[in-house]
């Protein structure tokens, strides 16, 4: 839940132009981003959608993507209600592990508990998704945070 700012809220498919636009708007990949927007969650004001992020789940792993904030609304605090929320949902949702690929936010999310590791550390079933075969360049930072021991 937003305070100031409106409220998180789990996406619906009428969502999904606004959460590919704020996408494109920030140079972050679309690619398998999918249509339902099936474990989104978004920022809801009454200026619209400003915010938006999304779990892939691979089994009891997962993969954080398109972490999102419209950029008039960067650094106040919508995108970490969205991060919080979604590990809310992780947690509860018996998941263990969390990997995101980042190539501007890698300082970011260790306020999370991400933490860096190889590609190579990778469970193979998250290292298929579409965001690590295509959508992010193999220079992005690959993060992990153990949900549960």
């Amino acid at each position: 839940m937003l305070t100031n700012q409106g409220v998180v809220r789990s996406a619906t498919d009428a969502d999904y132009p606004a959460v590919i636009t704020l996408l494109e708007a920030a140079g972050l990949p679309t690619a398998g981003v999918p249509r339902t927007l099936v474990d989104f969650l978004v920022a809801d004001t009454t200026d619209g959608l400003v915010g938006a992020v999304g779990l892939e789940r691979y089994g009891l792993d997962a993969l954080l993507r398109s972490a999102v904030v419209q950029p008039g609304r960067q650094g106040s605090g919508i995108g970490a209600a969205l991060v919080r929320a979604l590990l809310d949902r992780a947690r509860d949702g018996g998941l263990r592990e969390l990997y995101l690929l980042t190539t501007t936010a890698e300082r970011w999310f260790p306020r999370f508990g991400f933490a860096p590791v190889e590609r190579a550390e990778v469970p193979e079933a998250v290292r298929g998704s579409v965001e690590f075969r295509e959508a992010c360049p193999a220079s992005a930072v690959v993060m992990r945070l153990a949900l549960r021991a």
